[in-house]
C-alpha cells in the first residue's frame, strides 16, 4: 500500500502519532514492523547536561533495527518512521535536532506549532517528506506555502492538543485546494474509522491514544489500564493546565484532587512546575483522545495493528456489499 514513495512498506494507511513521553524507540520499531508509520517527538530524547545527544542514539537504534528487519523480510518490509519536530521558538534544540535527523535521513518529518521554511528545506535536502499538523484551513495554507509536502488535520476528539473542528469540515476545506498527502486525527481507534478517514478524502488516519495501551508504550501500568477502563465520557477538553485546549482523562485529574467537571479558571490554574513533586501535565495528568472506548485490553503493538487491519478489511467488504 503506497500512494507516495515515502510510504513504501505501509500495509495499513495509518500514521501513529508522536506522543510525549509515550513514544520511544521500542514503540516506534514495533509500529513500523507491524506495517504502520511509527513516530516520536524529538524532545522525548532527553539527555543529562554534558552527555552526547540521546536523539542520535535513538535514531541509530531505530534505523539499524529496521534496516536489519528489512533485510530479513524483503517481501514484507517495515513501514517508514517519522520524527516530530516542535518548531516553536521556545524549542532551543530545534537546530541541533534538525541536523541529527538529517544525518540519519529520517524519511518523514512531522512539524508542529508553527511552519518554517528552513525546517522544510533541511528535510528536503535529505529526501524527506514534511507533514505539518494543523487545526484549521488557514494554518494549512500557511504550512504549504512554507514548503510542507503534506498535512495532518488535527480535529475534534484527538488526544492531547486537539483541534475544535469536525474532520468532515476540515478535510473538505483542505481538499478543495490541496491534493497532496493528507492525514486526519480525532478519535480514530478502529479499522472502520481508518476507512472512514479515507472515505472523507484523507489518505491516512493519524492514531495515537489506542497505542498507549500497548506493551511497548512508555507509559505506567495505571495509565494503560485507565485507557482500557475509560470511554469518551471520561475525556475532558480543557485549557486549564497549559492555557491551550487539550483532551485529558478525567480520572487522572481527579487523582490530583481536582474536580474535572469544575476546573478553576485558567488564570487560577495550578502551577505545575513550582515544586519538584507537584503533578505535571502528561506525566501525572494524562492526555487521551475520545476513541478509547474501542480499547478493551493492553496488547502488543502487533496485535493492535492486526485488529485494526481486520476491522479495516471487514469494513471495506461491508461497504462493497452496499454498492
Amino acid at each position: 500500500m503506497s500512494f507516495h514513495p515515502a510510504f513504501d512498506g505501509l500495509r495499513l494507511p495509518v500514521i501513529c502519532s508522536p506522543m510525549f513521553i509515550i513514544s520511544t524507540p521500542a514503540l516506534v520499531i514495533a509500529q513500523c514492523k507491524a506495517g504502520v508509520v511509527g513516530s516520536f517527538p524529538a524532545l522525548n530524547a532527553r539527555e543529562a547536561k554534558g552527555e552526547p545527544p540521546l536523539l542520535d542514539a535513538w535514531l541509530r537504534q531505530i534505523t539499524e533495527e529496521l534496516d536489519a528487519y528489512n533485510q530479513a523480510n524483503p517481501d514484507a518490509p517495515a513501514a517508514p518512521f517519522a520524527i516530530n519536530q516542535i518548531v516553536h521558538r521556545s524549542n532551543d534544540r530545534i537546530e541541533r535536532d534538525m541536523e541529527i535527523a538529517a544525518k540519519w535521513k529520517v524519511p518523514l518529518w512531522i512539524t508542529s506549532m508553527g511552519a518554517r521554511e528552513d525546517v522544510c528545506e533541511a528535510a528536503h535536502s535529505v529526501g524527506a517528506l514534511v507533514l505539518h499538523d494543523v487545526i484549521n484551513n488557514r494554518f494549512a495554507r500557511k504550512a504549504v506555502d512554507k514548503g510542507a509536502d503534506g498535512l495532518i488535520a488535527v480535529c475534534a476528539g484527538a488526544g492531547g492538543h486537539a483541534g475544535g473542528l469536525s474532520p468532515f469540515a476540515l478535510v473538505q476545506e483542505i481538499r478543495s485546494w490541496f491534493d497532496g498527502p493528507l492525514a486526519v486525527s480525532g478519535a480514530i481507534a478502529t479499522g472502520d474509522s481508518v476507512l472512514a478517514a479515507q472515505a472523507m478524502g484523507a489518505d491516512l488516519a493519524y492514531v495515537g491514544s489506542a497505542f498507549i495501551a500497548t506493551q511497548e508504550a512508555n507509559a505506567v501500568s495505571d495509565f494503560k489500564q485507565m485507557i482500557v477502563d475509560c470511554g469518551a465520557d471520561d475525556v475532558v477538553l480543557t485549557d486549564h493546565f497549559s492555557g491551550v485546549n487539550a483532551n485529558y482523562l478525567k480520572p487522572s485529574i481527579a487523582r490530583q484532587g481536582l474536580d474535572p467537571d469544575n476546573l478553576p479558571e485558567v488564570k487560577k490554574r495550578m502551577d505545575l512546575s513550582s515544586a519538584k513533586d507537584s503533578p505535571k501535565v502528561w506525566r501525572d495528568i494524562w492526555g487521551s483522545g475520545q476513541g478509547i472506548g474501542a480499547v478493551d485490553s493492553v496488547v502488543s503493538t502487533a496485535d493492535l495493528v492486526a485488529r485494526l487491519s481486520r476491522e479495516y478489511g471487514t469494513a471495506k467488504k461491508r461497504l462493497s456489499g452496499l454498492g
